[in-house]
């Protein structure tokens, strides 16, 4: 079973950046695709941003295309999201999430797909 630990959240000024990480526990990673996603309260969970298994597809919500950058090594079992250039708007809890094997076309925003959840890690961006 896979485990997924998200940490690196944090209060940050607008301007600022953060690298949240996901690491995971109890199986390989390299056979899974993994999803950040975002939720704030009142509002359905959203998809910011995926990487297939191989590391060789990556998607961005539009929100946060040229700002954010998601990475993996399969090695260490870790996901990493980049956050520069924060936003008040970016204010939410993040959560990693995988799914075996890919997800194509837009599938990725869906968080109704993905198998297994980390408990998630609050980012607040305000002065």
């Amino acid at each position: 079973q896979l485990q997924l630990v998200e940490s690196g959240g944090g209060l940050v000024q607008p301007g600022g950046s953060l690298r949240l990480s996901c690491v995971a526990s109890g199986s390989t990673l390299n056979i899974y695709a993994i999803g950040w996603f975002r939720q704030v309260p009142g509002k359905e969970r959203e998809g910011v941003s995926f990487i297939n298994p191989g590391g060789g597809i990556i998607h961005y919500a539009d929100s946060v295309k040229g700002r954010f950058t998601i990475s993996r090594d399969n090695a260490r079992k870790t996901v990493d999201l980049q956050m520069n250039i924060l936003k008040p708007e970016d204010t939410a809890v993040y959560y990693c999430a995988a799914v075996l094997g890919g997800l194509g076309g837009e599938y990725w925003r869906d968080s109704s797909r993905y198998v297994y959840w980390g408990q998630g890690t609050q980012v607040t961006v305000s002065s």
